[in-house]
């Protein structure tokens, strides 16, 4: 059965959405509201350019002489896993071609119940890597960022670790909401539980997106937040181990 998905857009040399140079496919509609969002216009599910997985596929694979050993397609949100049968269906026929694939995926969707997780298994095993969003450790704090529980976001990390799929952890760094050291310390001990983790990259909170709420006549919730400093930055990776820790006098 041949599916369609609703594509928000398109990026033919992506560099840092996953290993190398890729083709990314940025898919419509998402359950979240995170208050940092700057694609307000990928929320709307049921919108957008109706496409087929060959046709994404076709275009994809004129930039395929750029991928090198690494690269390939990376697929994203909105939320890419609220349209998981075209997902399954686009990362199946990538793998015959022998394309390397990544989901960008905050999990929010995942569950191990049902006819979905079925789908998901399926999913698991022609996905190279994930590129997974933890927005908030704490449950509280994520349900006021993001309008929702944090909880299947940790139960879709620890089930990868399980299966041992490879993951990047993803952590948006945003002044007074995400870069309490408490908070960051909590995120690095739950890293530290799974086995599968590649890479943590901090991601520095920024304001580029706020003409499309101006646009979408939104307001925008972090109004007045300013991007992190670099020494917040250098911080938070310190203590998620992405950098040693800074040498005393």
């Amino acid at each position: 059965m041949t599916h369609t998905a609703y594509v928000h857009s398109t990026e033919s040399f992506g560099s840092v959405d996953g290993p190398g140079i890729r083709f990314i496919i940025f898919l419509q509609g998402c359950a979240m509201r995170c208050q940092f969002c700057h694609n307000p216009d990928s929320w709307a599910i049921g919108t957008g350019r109706e496409m087929t997985a060959e046709q994404l596929l076709q275009q994809a694979e004129r930039y395929r002489s750029y991928w090198g050993a690494e690269g390939g397609i990376t697929v994203s949100g909105g939320e890419a896993l609220l349209q998981i049968d075209f997902l399954v269906e686009l990362f199946t026929l990538a793998h015959e071609r022998g394309i390397h694939t990544c989901l960008d995926t905050s999990a929010h969707p995942f569950t191990r119940k049902g006819a979905w997780f079925e789908k998901f298994e399926r999913l698991m095993r022609v996905t190279d890597i994930i590129l997974l969003d933890i927005k908030h450790i704490d449950d509280d704090a994520h349900r006021t960022l993001t309008g929702h529980s944090n909880e299947r976001i940790l139960d879709c990390a620890r089930y990868l670790s399980d299966i041992r799929k490879p993951v990047w952890i993803r952590h948006v760094l945003i002044p007074g909401i995400t870069d309490d050291d408490e908070q960051l310390q909590r995120l690095a001990d739950f890293i530290r539980t799974l086995h599968n983790v590649e890479r943590v990259e901090v991601l520095p909170y920024h304001t580029l997106g706020t003409f499309k709420y101006e646009k979408l006549n939104i307001a925008y919730p972090l109004a007045g937040v300013l991007p992190p400093t670099a020494e917040r930055v250098a911080n938070a990776e310190r203590i998620l181990g992405i950098r040693p820790d800074t040498p005393q006098d």
